[in-house]
């Protein structure tokens, strides 16, 4: 189930990224810079989904094994694992116990990774902020064009 959750975790992050990347490019080449910030807000949530996604499918996974009797609960305790935040007692049966440290790996893991990916999208989000700040000042276009 990791290795599921990993590869689910790392084409979604590929997927958004890539079409964060290419969008915004464009959108700066036409110097639409609004757009640059909805896409990231977009992708940003997104991302957050990706997460929540993962949480059901460890949920599922839980009660499709059996290892817990309510789906429900599985899911509760799949969130409450792999967001490390632990309000939930370790309910899952004897010899399965070490399964909840693998949960709570795959989210520190993946939210991690997230990050990263949501640093790099700050770069084309940062540039098109500063160039519609610098139009309200009415800078020449010159000089916003210049700006990297």
């Amino acid at each position: 189930m990791l290795v599921i959750i990993l590869v689910f975790h790392g084409v979604m992050l590929l997927q958004i990224a890539k079409r964060y990347e290419v969008k915004t490019f464009l959108y700066l080449t036409e110097k639409k810079y609004s757009a640059v910030a909805f896409r990231f807000y977009i992708s940003v949530f997104y991302l957050f989904l990706t997460h929540i996604a993962e949480i059901l499918i460890w949920g599922l996974a839980l009660y499709a094994f059996k290892l817990l009797p309510e789906l429900g609960e599985s899911i509760l305790f799949s969130g409450s694992t792999y967001t490390a935040m632990g309000f939930m007692e370790d309910i899952l049966p004897y010899g399965w116990k070490m399964l909840a440290v693998i949960i709570a790996f795959s989210g520190m893991f993946a939210f991690a990774w997230t990050a990263s990916v949501m640093i790099s999208m700050t770069k084309n989000f940062r540039q098109a902020y500063t160039k519609l700040h610098m139009r309200k000042l009415n800078l020449s276009s010159d000089i916003i064009d210049r700006f990297e």
